[in-house]
């Protein structure tokens, strides 16, 4: 398999997108035991979707949805004092 180089803008976006993973996995661990798995199960189903997408402009909108579901996971989480 050949490794592509990618540009700075795709470097900047790719980095965003992990960052934004990691977020919502952390998140969810902090969800009750009974709803982590399920929990993280969708937020690596939900990545995995666009995970060949090459629209950076999908990419940007993506990211800020992401951040936006994230967010109110987050709480969400705190409300209920997890």
């Amino acid at each position: 398999m050949m490794v592509q180089a990618l540009d700075l803008q795709s470097f900047i976006l790719r980095a965003r997108v992990l960052k934004l993973y990691r977020q919502a996995l952390k998140i969810a661990h902090r969800a009750p035991v009974h709803v982590r798995g399920e929990l993280k199960q969708t937020v690596r189903e939900e990545m995995g979707k666009n995970r060949d997408c090459n629209d950076k402009q999908k990419i940007r909108y993506l990211i800020s949805e992401g951040l936006e579901r994230v967010k109110g996971l987050d709480e969400m989480l705190d409300m209920q004092g997890h």
